[in-house]
């Protein structure tokens, strides 16, 4: 058994425990890392060999969520073990990839997979940071190859003062919600949501965020020189093969350069590329020194070469790969009510990127369910993501969402979230589905700006509109303090160029912002410059969104559901619903509505047809109404007994009309007025301590004259109700499970 070897250090306020040697021994790099009650496995694991016949970097990250970790079983009754990863699983992988990729070589080729498990979580603590320096820690005692360590923070905004991984509840009061990640020096990945903040208070947060995450470093870096193992050093390729390569590779592309740049059409540039790769890999075949191994690097020096370009281009010139400027954005073009029978939809484009947004409006019932490690609830908002192959001209099969789609789904969803109206005033439902028609960069961002036209096409009251823009980077690689940052990236910039700044908002501040950087590190300066540039890139691209639609249409769509909202004493809801739901499902099947109802007494009422809505409405008013003295009624005969007869006056609501009160004369037997099923016009003259209402029939009717009032107790009437008739107003004791 290895010997287990226990680190520790405070990072705001709270003990982070990190042990090496405890789990997962024969993983080439593994730690459990604890911060409160939440508890992650992290473990490393490199192939031995290189994989073969491959240009890119294969690594691997995994978030599991384990059940157990919360205490829960899996709500289905048929499946209980963990199945596919839910979007949050996702999103947090997403983030760990994004946060260690830039630190790895990009030339190497053996499969490296990072999978972080979770363990316990209280709840308090979300285990996304806890995984992110678990992940770090594994990487640095493992012998892959790699320049880290990261380390990372969340930071939280509540009543103006920063906060340092915030627990659960305070980032309920948070105006802001930032992971970041870096290493002493620099920032690599952030991931955040605001609710309209201003532009300077982000950039101030990840100021913040990096002092105090830089401070977690030097204790990873302990445990890394204690328990580290050494690097293994993947040989490179033969110095003077690859002089030979890059020699005859430069002496054929520098004629053929001018006619690449710039370059405005994204799929004439790419065609004109892939003609190139095809001429050089026919030029190398006949250098027989040359093998099929080294003919890959041969079009990688090719590609760098393009890259580098590019850069030079912009740092020298100031002039972009299409030629643009560098804070200038690509043409823009927006449009609304494009389908006919959608609820809403917009059109936005951004030169060749161009998103459909469809928005649907659906009952309260519709609400996605949530049943995972953390989450629980309901969620009333969601925004899908679409990117089919044609929309970068290629064959691609059509299979359920991958990681990317619904990354950029929930960073859309983020960004429009602040601006969406609250349950109480518009209790909908909404889906909002981003098709990505044609894509050169930029399509999350372009999403955002079509999903906001959409919102406001179909009525949706948000409070303003929402528009995103992706900022891109290039620096001169022999000096990093000479950078340019371009506005608006494309395709080619996102590949070629060192960063990927998404930031959305409103024209009052931030909703979103994501980075993910290729250079391993970016500088807060940088940072602070590119959210001041995307702030005037917003202004632009909001302009011509209110060219299109500048305000929510003041009426929902024809085709649209509409919802009618009222409240009931929740003390009344089970009248509504009935022993089993029988009341309630009653009233669905006659009127064709959907009914939800709040536990605090709010009924909610969604139609298609006015009709069915108005008498869905009156029927459950009348089963909750509480009757009052002197209120007249059209009820309807129920029972008969020697003492009066029981008369229907509200739905599930029966008084009794007793004998001496069906006429004004005197009556010997009840049969000889009224007979079941007959339709009586009653008025409530006494509700009894016990909740018990007596009518009267005839002071509905004219008083005929010299005739004396019989009433009950008048001139010795004897009152013939036993005591023990079985006449009550109780309502059934059933609460509908909602």
């Amino acid at each position: 058994m290895s010997e287990i070897k226990k680190f520790t250090q405070e990072v705001a306020g709270k003990q982070l425990t990190v042990e090496i040697g405890k789990l997962a021994n024969q993983a080439h790099g593994s730690c459990t890392v604890q911060y409160g009650d939440t508890v992650v496995l992290a473990t490393v694991v490199q192939a031995s060999e290189p994989r073969e016949g491959i240009d890119y970097f294969p690594l691997l990250v995994d978030y599991e969520e384990r059940l157990y970790a919360a205490g829960k079983i899996k709500g289905s009754r048929f499946i209980k073990r963990e199945g596919r990863p839910t979007d949050e699983a996702i999103l947090t992988s997403r983030v760990i990839d994004r946060s260690i990729r830039p630190l790895f070589r990009d030339t190497e080729r053996k499969d490296v997979q990072v999978m972080v498990t979770v363990l316990s979580v209280d709840h308090e603590n979300d285990p996304d940071i806890v995984a992110l320096i678990a992940a770090s820690t594994a990487l640095g005692i493992s012998s892959v190859p790699w320049n880290g360590p990261i380390a990372a923070v969340r930071i939280g905004r509540v009543a103006a003062e920063w906060v340092i991984n915030p627990s659960y509840e305070d980032r309920g009061k948070s105006d802001l919600d930032l992971i970041i990640t870096g290493t002493e020096e620099e920032i690599v990945m952030i991931e955040g949501q605001g609710k309209e903040v201003n532009d300077q208070i982000v950039a101030d947060a990840i100021a913040f965020g990096h002092k105090h995450l830089k401070q977690i470093i030097p204790f990873i870096k302990e445990i890394i020189s204690k328990t580290g193992k050494p690097k293994t050093i993947t040989a490179e390729a033969d110095a003077e093969i690859l002089t030979k390569i890059k020699n005859k590779v430069e002496s054929w592309l520098e004629p053929k350069l001018k006619n690449l740049f710039p370059h405005p059409s994204r799929q004439e540039y790419h065609q004109m590329i892939e003609q190139l790769k095809i001429e050089l890999d026919e030029i190398l075949k006949t250098d027989n020194e040359i093998n099929k191994e080294e003919r890959s690097l041969g079009i990688k020096i090719f590609e760098e070469i393009l890259d580098g370009q590019a850069r030079q281009l912009a740092l020298n010139k100031k002039i972009r790969v299409d030629g643009r400027k560098l804070n200038e954005i690509r043409p823009l073009s927006a449009a609304v009510a494009i389908l006919p029978r959608t609820h809403g939809t917009g059109l936005f484009e951004r030169g060749e990127t161009q998103i459909l947004s469809i928005v649907t409006l659906a009952s309260p019932s519709a609400e996605q369910t949530l049943d995972g490690m953390e989450e629980e609830g309901k969620k009333r908002y969601m925004h899908h993501y679409n990117f089919p192959g044609f929309s970068v001209g290629e064959v691609a099969p059509v299979r359920s969402p991958g990681r990317r789609e619904i990354g950029h789904g929930a960073l859309a969803e983020k960004a429009l979230l602040p601006v969406l109206p609250d349950k109480e005033s518009f209790p909908y439902t909404i889906r909002v589905v981003s098709e990505v028609l044609s894509s050169n960069g930029s399509s999350s961002q372009a999403s955002i700006c079509g999903s906001s036209l959409a919102l406001m096409d179909a009525g949706v009251p948000i409070t303003r509109a929402v528009a995103g823009v992706a900022m891109g980077l290039l620096t001169d690689l022999k000096d990093k303090s000479r950078y340019v940052i371009l506005t608006d990236i494309q395709g080619i910039e996102d590949h070629s160029g060192d960063m990927d700044f998404k930031i959305a908002g409103t024209s009052e501040g931030i909703t979103a912002l994501q980075l993910d950087i290729k250079l391993g590190g970016v500088s807060q300066k940088i940072l602070s410059e590119a959210i001041t540039q995307a702030k005037e890139a917003r202004s632009i691209i909001l302009k011509t969104m209110s060219q299109a639609i500048n305000e929510p249409r003041p009426e929902l769509s024809s085709y649209a559901p509409r919802i009618t909202s009222f409240r009931i004493s929740p003390d009344k809801i089970r009248d509504v619903i009935g022993p089993g739901g029988k009341m309630i499902n009653e009233i669905i099947e006659v009127t064709g509505v959907a009914i939800d109802i709040e536990d605090d007494g709010l009924v909610m009422i969604t139609a298609t047809n006015p009709e069915a809505s108005t008498k869905a409405i009156e029927w459950i008013k009348n089963l909750t109404r509480e009757v009052v003295v002197g209120e007249v009624f059209q009820g309807k005969v129920t029972r008969l007994m020697n003492f009066g007869a029981f008369v229907e006056i509200l739905p599930k609501q029966e008084g009794l009309v007793h004998i001496s009160e069906l006429t004004w004369h005197r009556v010997e037997r009840v049969e000889d007025v009224v007979k079941i099923g007959d339709t009586l016009p009653v008025k409530v003259t006494e509700i009894d301590q016990q909740g018990r209402i007596n009518l009267s029939h005839k002071q509905t009717l004219p008083k005929p004259e010299g005739i004396e009032d019989q009433s009950r107790g008048e001139n010795n009437y004897q009152d013939r109700r036993p005591r023990s008739s079985g006449y009550n107003n109780s309502r059934p004791n059933n609460r509908f499970r909602r």
